[in-house]
């Protein structure tokens, strides 16, 4: 890629000078871990190579610190005090989580802590967040002091905890939580993780260290759990991390760059003092240069602000077409709930249609067994160009509210499949973006694993055509029974639940000031921009 900075941010356009993070490394070796199980198994090869002296920091939204890895373990906890007893400095950053009662994982995430400072790692419970804010980044770094060159790191939305461990089959996590009643018991599951090889390692190592060093205490302005963590003797401090080792070597050919949130929050991180919301001007630029096709894979894609760049980018090119694939169902029955999601995820679907009328197909997933899938993936491919995989969903809670952390890939290698330039842009497509769309259209359309059969979907025009061909041909078998053999494919057409106006008006207050908060400053509301 002659000119990195067409498609990815600038220093400058970050708009956080006060980072040491770089706007973007070359020379990476970037891998989609597509589902859980894949990304848990890779973790413990992994983790398992450590010895004295090398550093595992993580951080995570939720943490079991029983959940297996591996269907015979070992467990969260149990991988990472091995990895203490072998004298790895163990570090991890968790969001302290709200009441349990509301569907969150508060004493979770303190057992993970316990769990593993009983072992001889270092666990915060951090809380430095905007009020019904939270902590959502999902990522693990790896390093290796004689040797940097094995340094890896893992970022995307998959958390260490129950659930997670699903594979392609979509039969469930054995280790399920509770969701609506429409996932079953061991509720489907669909993710995405990437792994990160070369010197975008050394700046993620740097997106955890700015946050460790952050001066503020965790439980800054929460009177309450500050005293319940003095009762209970939860470490309050964060230990100086040991110094940081040098940056892996180059090893590949994928551009990085790791596209965070940070709200604004009083007082303010010394690293981001007015917040941070490159995850949205990240994904502004790269969708502005959209021609032919936009995939996303979210668990929301929720949000006025959101849906109005994409609706500008249809409008603005007549050949542009959007593919999301969502969860059928919010991932809780209470009305509280799920009303406010629907009203949020309707008002995103329906701006993008009315402007790209016929070009914006939404679809949602399930399994041989007719169970829908919850779609938890934060994916988004751009003309088979840009990619991205993070934490972070499509609205405006996770691109201004909360912390999140998502890695957009540029490869330098051009795809030599045809149409080699879809966008007709002269960027030609990329190897590293066209694999990850098409490796996830093979599983959703039952598609042959080899690629024998990727013609069907290769043509952004044709994908468009095969996807929603075969979403209405399952639709059409479940509507007349379910008789004869089931179709091939997973997806089905999402049709978004236009709510009565009575629930609308008081879920539509629910929504935007508790599902959807904005974290941005005064002067960035009222300017409408990121």
């Amino acid at each position: 890629m002659d000119d990195p900075e067409r498609w990815l941010l600038s220093a400058e356009e970050r708009g956080n000078p006060a980072t040491k993070l770089p706007a973007w490394t070359a020379g990476n070796l970037a891998e989609p871990l597509v589902h859980g199980a894949t990304y848990f198994d890779r973790l413990v090869d992994e983790v398992e190579k450590l010895g004295p002296g090398d550093h595992l920091f993580f951080t995570d939204w939720r943490g079991d610190p029983d959940e297996k890895l591996r269907e015979d373990g070992p467990t969260v906890a149990e991988l990472f005090t091995a990895a203490v007893k072998r004298g790895v400095c163990v570090r991890g950053l968790v969001w302290r989580s709200h009441m349990d009662g509301m569907s969150f994982s508060k004493d979770e995430n303190r057992a993970l802590d316990a769990e593993i400072e009983h072992g001889g790692g270092e666990v915060i419970l951090d809380q430095r967040v905007r009020r019904m804010g939270s902590h959502h980044q999902k990522f693990v770094v790896l390093r290796h002091a004689d040797d940097p060159a094995q340094d890896v790191a893992f970022v995307g939305g998959i958390d260490l905890c129950h659930s997670r461990r699903d594979d392609d089959n979509h039969d469930g996590d054995p280790q399920g939580l509770a969701m609506a009643a429409a996932y079953g018991p061991t509720p489907p599951w669909h993710d995405v993780q990437l792994q990160l090889r070369g010197p975008t390692v050394g700046a993620l190592d740097t997106v955890f260290r700015e946050r460790w060093d952050d001066p503020n205490s965790p439980d800054e302005d929460h009177p309450i759990a500050w005293i319940h963590d003095r009762l209970h003797h939860t470490r309050l401090h964060a230990d100086p991390l040991p110094d940081q080792l040098p940056p892996p070597p180059e090893c590949g050919p994928h551009v990085v760059q790791n596209l965070r949130t940070y709200p604004a929050i009083r007082p303010p991180y010394g690293f981001a003092p007015a917040g941070e919301r490159s995850v949205a001007r990240g994904y502004t630029k790269a969708i502005m240069q959209a021609r032919r096709l936009i995939y996303l894979e979210d668990q929301y894609m929720w949000s006025a602000e959101v849906a109005r760049l994409f609706a500008d980018a249809l409008a603005e090119h007549p050949e542009l077409h959007l593919v999301v694939v969502v969860p059928r169902v919010p991932d809780q029955d209470s009305a509280f709930a799920q009303r406010p999601q629907l009203i949020g995820r309707w008002q995103a679907i329906e701006m993008c249609r009315r402007t790209g009328e016929g070009r914006v197909h939404v679809f949602d997933v399930e399994n041989h067994a007719g169970t829908p899938v919850y779609v938890h993936a934060k994916v988004c491919v751009v003309d088979d160009v840009w990619a991205s995989v993070g934490s972070d969903n499509f609205n405006r809670r996770s691109w201004t509210h909360d912390s999140e952390l998502s890695s957009a890939v540029l490869d330098t290698t051009r795809d030599p499949r045809e149409p080699t330039d879809p966008a007709g842009t002269g960027d030609g497509a990329r190897t590293f973006a066209r694999d990850l769309r098409l490796e996830l259209a093979r599983e959703h359309l039952d598609l042959a694993d080899d690629g024998s059969e990727d013609d069907a979907v290769l043509d952004p025009e044709r994908f468009v055509v095969t996807l929603n061909e075969r979403a209405e041909t399952l639709d059409a078998w479940h509507e007349g029974g379910r008789t004869g053999p089931r179709p091939p494919g997973r997806l089905r057409p999402h049709r978004a639940e236009r709510l009565p106006v009575v629930t609308r008006l008081w879920a539509t207050p629910v929504y935007r000031l508790l599902d959807d908060p904005d974290g941005r400053p005064l002067r960035l509301r009222l300017k409408k921009s990121f």
